[in-house]
């Protein structure tokens, strides 16, 4: 990806070295991946083709037909005699002045589901408990608490809490083991930081994490995906990837996978183990989900202690704000490798909502708040199954996401562009695949709603859409 302040001063340019596709792909992924991280910002225009064929020392025609896969993925528009420009993302409906007459009823706000969030659940009860404990949190601390960092020997309190949280998927974690990270991102760098260096490969699902992607981008990884079926990663697919690229780790999300939902059952889960493990790959599971499903599978680090990092993240099962998750590495002497990497990059998590997690966890608030996103899921996906078509949709019962097949003639980018214009925003394959084939499909996130009623409005305006069919320059006809 380009910085911020080169884009903006109209000199953007993408990186593509290293990439195991065609080059115009490349591009579009660059596109889409800057997009994505406000490197490149609505109404920019980009680079004149010519001009960043010059600056690649590549052919017109490639740029082009970058240009042509962007704005087919939605992602950019071409204005004739002034360039090409980046999409706008939804905005609210125009005042009613302004409006021609809608031809389907539309959605009275801007529903932003380019992030997964969890359901917020109507318990006005309970919203008042977690601004008790966070006061509660606040005034535990001391002035020294304040104005000092943390000494060498404090988070004790925090590995314990973390260790207590686990127990329930793995049980007996020591300490020692146990680091305490800002967030599942915050995990993934230090992780990536103490396994990789720039230019080696980390194999990953077909379909993975953007996150995951960013991060790996951001350190000069490469990325090898990995074909996928109903139950995740292919073992087979995966043994000959391993064998090929010699990865420095192995990046999955084995429950409630993003974005597909798929969640390997345990017979999966030991052969991608078994796999790992003969071709020497340590395994950076990614639990964010795991707490969700009411009987889950045993985590991979459960089954292979000695070669996986497991992450488990609280900001799709607690709160996204608290930005805290519990790292397990294989041993004491491997967590004092990803320690040092932290303090690298991003020196440690706060304190605060550290305590605050630490709080929620012991007073058995954390739990309730994870009963009552799994309770408004469950109505939420109920709703998703009753108005959705049932063969376009893939979800697993615990997940607030569900997976978006599309039938012919909308492809992925039409769609989600006429979402836009519908005031809901959605993420197409093209920002999770890591190959260079991405299905036409989307990600519907059921915790963007506010509640129910807009929830039944949302689908059924999705569902409005697909009976409906593109025609060109996309009309609805």
């Amino acid at each position: 990806m380009s910085s911020a302040n080169d884009a903006r001063q109209g000199s953007w340019c993408p990186r593509i070295a290293n990439r195991d596709k065609p080059v115009y792909l490349a591009i579009a992924d660059a596109i889409a991946a800057d997009v994505g991280a406000g490197t490149l910002l609505p109404g920019q225009r980009l680079p004149p083709q010519r001009q960043l064929a010059e600056r690649l020392g590549i052919d017109f025609t490639t740029v082009s037909r970058a240009y042509l896969e962007a704005r087919r993925r939605g992602l950019v528009d071409a204005r004739v005699g002034q360039g090409t420009f980046v999409r706008a993302p939804a905005s609210a409906a125009p005042a009613p002045a302004e409006r021609s007459a809608p031809t389907a009823p539309a959605v009275p706000r801007v529903v932003d589901m380019t992030m997964n969030q969890p359901p917020l659940p109507d318990a006005p009860a309970l919203l008042e408990r977690l601004r008790a404990g966070i006061a509660a949190a606040a005034a535990d601390l001391g002035m020294a608490d304040v104005l000092h960092y943390p000494g060498a020997g404090d988070g004790m309190e925090d590995r314990a809490a973390g260790a207590a949280w686990l127990a329930p998927r793995l049980p007996g974690v020591a300490a020692g083991r146990l680091l305490v990270t800002p967030g599942t991102q915050g995990a993934l760098l230090a992780l990536l930081t103490a396994l990789a260096r720039p230019g080696d490969t980390v194999c990953v699902e077909a379909l993975t994490y953007p996150g995951f992607k960013a991060v790996a981008a951001q350190l000069g990884l490469r990325i090898a995906g990995v074909p996928m079926d109903a139950d995740g990663i292919d073992p087979d697919a995966l043994r000959a990837a391993l064998a090929r690229h010699r990865p420095k780790a192995l990046y999955l999300i084995p429950t409630l996978h993003n974005p597909t939902t798929a969640t390997m059952p345990p017979e999966r889960r030991r052969a991608v183990v078994a796999a790992a493990r003969e071709h020497g790959v340590p395994i950076i599971e990614d639990d964010i989900y795991g707490p969700l499903p009411a009987d889950p599978p045993p985590p991979l680090a459960a089954l292979a202690p000695d070669i996986v990092f497991h992450v488990a993240g609280l900001a799709k099962c607690v709160s996204p704000m608290l930005r805290i998750a519990y790292l397990v590495a294989p041993d004491a002497r491997q967590a004092l490798r990803v320690a040092a990497a932290q303090r690298a990059t991003t020196l440690m998590a706060s304190p605060l909502t550290a305590a605050v997690a630490r709080r929620w966890i012991a007073d058995g608030t954390a739990a309730a708040v994870l009963g009552a996103v799994r309770a408004e899921a469950a109505a939420r996906r109920a709703l998703a199954e009753a108005i959705l078509p049932a063969d376009a949709v893939v979800t697993k019962p615990e997940a607030f996401h569900l997976w978006l097949r599309l039938r012919e003639p909308w492809s992925r980018g039409e769609f989600a562009a006429h979402l836009r214009t519908r005031g809901i925003a959605t993420v197409a394959s093209d920002a999770f695949a890591t190959t260079p084939e991405a299905p036409d499909a989307l990600r519907i996130c059921l915790g963007a709603m506010a509640g129910r009623d807009e929830t039944r409005r949302v689908l059924e305006t999705i569902a409005d859409t697909l009976d409906q069919l593109p025609a060109a320059g996309g009309v609805i006809i």
